[in-house]
């Protein structure tokens, strides 16, 4: 099945969905845990510290557990990992719901993100197996949709079973979900990998794959700038809480419909990105994102600095700056993919690798400047746009007249 016997307007819905939901674990296994986080502290029970823990466990499982679901999609087929993945997953959320100490409830996250990170990663590839530059840059701009939702949804989801069920009762939730969503992938997702793929990851190992991305220029330009632009949005997660209630006085209440504006505006952005690759290729769409978005970085640091308006500037303007994910993201993954088709499993997971790396590093740092201001958020999101929009200016982008594949 390739791209060029699917026309622009023929969506394929059905494949959109089951990939979007295999997308979905990550934001799913966040946003609805998050609110069950004071419960068990109280329940467990748990200190901070090992609360916060069970989170760090999720992400550092979700980073590395990319890195071998990438290759072996090359080398033995889309199907397989993303099958093997979500039972891990399933097996995983029922032993954190049945977790009787903190340790175990770390543990069990670790495990329950090395598995649930497959269906990301090879769903990425899967949709570059399907269809050409363009068209994987629009069909990933529609998994933004549907795993936007979850920020919007999931937090919700969370506190009425948090409510009805307690805290145990979302990793059982978690569990139906990664249950249904699999036997779904069983049922109806066809083996997509190409015979060319299949043997070249037969003829080198992953670390060899890795390398060869990791010499290719323009590869690297577009991880760089899709994971400094998306350092922003991790940026706004950690540190979102304390400036806009902590800073601002929002009530909780407001600050969860602020949170979930800022993901109705990344879905919009895929969307309104969606519309443009009709008439703009990828790479035209990312030259001009990455420099507005840098121009609001901008304009938020200003704010920041000088306290102008305070929160009536700098929440209008994060909600801008955010909005661009929705631009770059696809844009740059579909770029990066193009590049090297052959090893899409690999490029998947370099990807989503350097986009976590990159994401906790800014947020650290964000995190170990904080002043109680909008300042070190907004001059860390500044530094990450510039050096995103420099990233694709001088590696990535082609010069006119160089071959795209």
């Amino acid at each position: 099945m390739t791209s060029a016997t699917t026309k622009p307007d023929e969506t394929p819905w059905g494949l959109v969905i089951l990939l979007g939901a295999l997308t979905g674990f990550a934001p799913m296994s966040i946003d609805m845990y998050l609110a069950s986080m004071p419960t068990i502290g109280v329940q467990l029970p748990a200190s901070p510290a090992q609360v916060q823990t069970t989170l760090s466990a999720f992400l550092a499982g979700m980073a590395l557990g990319q890195f071998v679901y990438g290759p072996a999609s090359d080398r033995f087929g889309r199907r397989m990992p993303i099958l093997i993945g979500v039972g891990i997953y399933v097996l995983a959320s029922i032993a954190c719901a049945l977790a009787m100490t903190p340790d175990q409830l770390i543990a069990a996250r670790f495990v329950q993100a090395l598995g649930g990170c497959a269906g990301g990663v090879v769903s990425r590839a899967v949709v570059r197996d399907l269809f050409d530059h363009t068209e994987t840059a629009r069909v990933l701009s529609l998994l933004t949709l549907i795993m936007g939702l979850a920020p919007v949804l999931a937090p919700m989801l969370g506190g009425v079973v948090l409510a009805l069920g307690g805290w145990r009762a979302n990793f059982w939730v978690l569990a139906v979900f990664g249950a249904v969503v699999g036997l779904a992938a069983f049922w109806r997702l066809r083996e997509s990998r190409s015979a060319e793929t299949a043997g070249l990851a037969a003829s080198e190992n992953p670390l060899k794959a890795y390398l060869a991305l990791l010499g290719n220029r323009r590869l690297v330009g577009y991880a760089l700038a899709g994971a400094l632009n998306g350092a922003t949005l991790f940026t706004y997660i950690s540190s979102s809480s304390g400036l806009i209630m902590g800073v601002y006085g929002v009530a909780a209440g407001a600050y969860t419909l602020i949170f979930g504006l800022n993901a109705v505006g990344i879905i919009g952005a895929s969307q309104v990105n969606r519309r443009l690759l009709r008439y703009l290729s990828p790479d035209q769409v990312l030259s001009r994102a990455s420099w507005i978005s840098t121009g609001f970085g901008v304009a938020l640091a200003i704010a920041a600095f000088t306290g102008w308006g305070e929160r009536w500037s700098v929440l209008p303007l994060l909600f801008v700056l955010l909005s661009t994910y929705g631009f770059m993201q696809a844009n740059t993954m579909a770029g990066a993919l193009n590049v090297d088709p052959r090893r899409a499993g690999s490029v998947s997971a370099l990807m989503g690798g350097a986009s976590f790396a990159t994401g906790a590093l800014a947020s650290g740092v964000a995190g170990l400047f904080y002043d109680g201001t909008a300042r070190p958020m907004a001059l860390t999101m500044l530094v990450a746009l510039l050096w995103s929009a420099l990233a694709l200016r001088f590696l990535a982008l082609p010069k006119p007249g160089q071959s795209v594949g």
